[in-house]
């Protein structure tokens, strides 16, 4: 099963903006890293993972359509929550989760690119036919 497509691309055009943003086929879904640091994914399960921070993980997952990340079942990742689609239907609500991953994410320091990810990382856009 592929990712959503449609969300991918909402967050693409979310991100545009932003020098520092690649998106890369991670974790069966796409990921989008930002100054080298997974900030988001599209789910090819459904739904978002987004990167918050140990802090802000309690209190977000107290809100709606907000569950804990679980791989394959067998364990929590911390510093993610996973949002279902009902969580970002409109775009205000999709910008206000990647709000704040960037917030979380900026709090980090820059990861240089290695090697190999500059070759394997996707361009942000999509590449017109």
């Amino acid at each position: 099963m592929a990712y959503d497509e449609a969300t991918a691309e909402r967050v693409r055009k979310i991100l545009s903006a932003r020098r520092d943003v690649a998106a890369k086929k991670m974790m069966g879904g796409l990921c989008f890293m930002v100054n080298g640091s997974m900030c988001c994914a599209v789910s090819r399960h459904g739904g978002l993972l987004i990167r918050v921070g140990d802090e802000a993980k309690e209190r977000l997952l107290r809100e709606p359509h907000v569950v804990p990340l679980k791989t394959r079942g067998r364990r929590v990742m911390t510093s993610f929550v996973h949002v279902m689609p009902e969580g970002y239907r409109t775009d205000a609500a999709l910008r206000t989760w990647l709000a704040r991953s960037l917030d979380f994410v900026a709090t980090l320091s820059a990861k240089p690119p290695r090697r190999n990810e500059t070759r394997r990382a996707a361009p942000l856009r999509k590449a017109k036919p």
